[in-house]
Parts: C-alpha cells; sequence; structure tokens
C-alpha cells in the first residue's frame, strides 16, 4: 500500500507550477522587468517546483546560450518582490508563493553525459562487440 510520501506531487501542484513558468517567461520576454542586465540577457524559466501547499515555488532559469549566469540569477533575485506581486496577481491563489531562483544545471549534465557516451572506450563498450 502506498503512502503519502510515495507518491510525486499532485495534479494540482504540477498545473500551478506549469502555471507559474509560463506566467514567469511572459514577463520575462517582454521585458516588464525593469532591469537592463535581463533586458540584454533572454532567460528560459525551465521548470518550476512548486512545495506541496504551494506557498513555495523554486524556479530554475537558464540565460541564453548560458552566459553570465551567475549575474542573471542575481538579476532575478533582486526583482523577485516584483515578480511574486506580478505572479500572485496573474494567478488567484490564497497565498502568493515565495520565488527562489537557481540556474538549471540539468543541460550542463546533459552535455557532460552526451561527451562521456561519444568517448571512443565507452563507444567501443556500447558497442555490444564481446572481446572474449
Amino acid at each position: 500500500m502506498k503512502t503519502e510520501k510515495d507518491k510525486g506531487p499532485s495534479v494540482r501542484v504540477l498545473r500551478v507550477g506549469e502555471q507559474v513558468r509560463h506566467i514567469l517567461s511572459e514577463i520575462l520576454a517582454r521585458g516588464d522587468v525593469h532591469d537592463d542586465l535581463l533586458t540584454r540577457h533572454p532567460v528560459s524559466v525551465t521548470e518550476v517546483r512548486m512545495s506541496p501547499d504551494l506557498r513555495h515555488a523554486t524556479v530554475f532559469v537558464k540565460p541564453l546560450l548560458g552566459k553570465d549566469e551567475e549575474a542573471v540569477i542575481k538579476a532575478l533575485r533582486t526583482n523577485t518582490a516584483y515578480l511574486q506581486r506580478e505572479v500572485a496577481h496573474r494567478i488567484r491563489m490564497k497565498y502568493a508563493a515565495k520565488l527562489k531562483f537557481l540556474p538549471d544545471e540539468s543541460f550542463d549534465e546533459a552535455t557532460h553525459i552526451d561527451k562521456l557516451l561519444r568517448d571512443p572506450k565507452v563507444a567501443r563498450d556500447l558497442g555490444g562487440g564481446s572481446e572474449s
């Protein structure tokens, strides 16, 4: 029998996370944040993970081409209050979610794995040829 901890996030939590992702993507794409750095660097909001009570949102972002990632994250954190207000205004919920911005490392991990798989030694092992 599965317990509550065995399940992943509920459909509602996933749906709200996706709504928050869309809203943040739209705000950043339209340049609504009055920050020169964010205006110069297009930012992708790759994922938003909501807490089960919907009060906290972890926002994973990646600047286009990965340029100036630290500076972009800092600019987003500086503008968190504005972004939280905008999200709260556009999503009708009891509480405004607190946003936490983190760099999305999944692209870097995928690139690293791809590079490993292309290594000649690994490719030979994956080729299925038996050397016994």
